[in-house]
């Protein structure tokens, strides 16, 4: 059974979900209301679990009781967090997300007060009995120390890299990675409007991967060919919030398990489909059939 750490956040999420999404300035009534753990590195380890993983998590903590809460969901799923950082004094992140049942898109205000994670905490943490390290794309300079280090511990050991929004040098990460996955909003953002054109432009030392919602999924492999894998809608888009988290484990499921790229792109749509069709994250697996 693979075991996969992921380097990265975790937060307490509050999800309201309204029949529209507000106009501004507009007052509306919320018809439903949840409060989970989330963080993208997190979310990807959840899913991972259910699909029969073993999962670490390494990120910053706070005291607070929002970590708390974030703690016990971790070991809820089985996931190891004894070596992330706690940090005394400090609140927990938080990220307000509204959801609209018209069209199931996510809105979300992200408040976080709380250091990032320093390479000297990802150098204390043990590599023995890692079989997948992966990375959420922040920190720039921090998370290419960690890369770097990883490199020098554990030379073997395969590296991915989520690239989600469009940090300062964050390209960099790519480039040092075995696999990196790029998300939708980062290619818009770099001014690209088809995935195709854009992850022919884009470093990479290995695989890249980027997902395009409806309109599915494209992979790059290192001698630039390209490979698209239709989506996997659901009958009904009910809660887009962690579709991408879902993706990149589903690339990391059929990846670590020694599949080939082509089948870990649409495992990955497959995964990220599931979760679209319903609220949250549990019980993905008995969707999907199993691990």
């Amino acid at each position: 059974m693979p075991t996969i750490l992921a380097v990265g956040i975790a937060t307490l999420d509050v999800i309201n979900t309204t029949e529209r999404y507000p106009a501004e300035d507009d007052e509306v009534r919320a018809i439903a209301q949840r409060v989970a753990r989330g963080g993208n590195a997190a979310n990807t380890l959840d899913v991972l679990a259910q699909l029969g993983h073993h999962g670490r998590w390494l990120g910053v903590l706070a005291d607070d009781a929002d970590a708390a809460r974030i703690a016990a969901a971790l070991t809820e799923r089985g996931i190891d967090y004894r070596h992330a950082p706690v940090c005394a004094g400090a609140r927990s992140p938080v990220s307000y997300i509204t959801v609209s049942r018209a069209t199931g898109s996510r809105t979300i205000v992200h408040h976080r007060d709380l250091p990032e994670l320093a390479a000297a905490d990802f150098a204390a943490l043990p590599l023995d009995g890692v079989d997948w390290l992966h990375f959420e794309g922040r920190n720039v300079a921090a998370t290419r120390a960690m890369i770097r280090d990883a490199r020098a511990r554990a030379p073997q050991l395969p590296i991915s890299v989520e690239l989600e929004k469009p940090r300062p040098e964050i390209h960099a990460l790519a480039a040092a990675a075995d696999v990196a996955i790029y998300a939708r909003a980062y290619a818009q953002a770099t001014g690209h409007a088809d995935p195709e054109g854009f992850l022919a432009g884009m470093p990479c030392g290995g695989l890249a991967f980027c997902a395009w919602g409806a309109d599915g999924g494209w992979l790059r492999r290192g001698d630039g060919t390209l490979h698209h894998e239709p989506a996997w809608p659901p009958a009904q888009v009910v809660d887009t919030v962690g579709a991408g988290d879902c993706f990149n484990a589903g690339l990391i499921d059929a990846l670590s398990r020694g599949q080939a790229p082509e089948r870990a792109l649409c495992r990955a749509n497959q995964v990220a489909g599931a979760k679209c069709g319903q609220e949250g994250f549990a019980g993905l697996a008995r969707l999907l059939g199993g691990a």
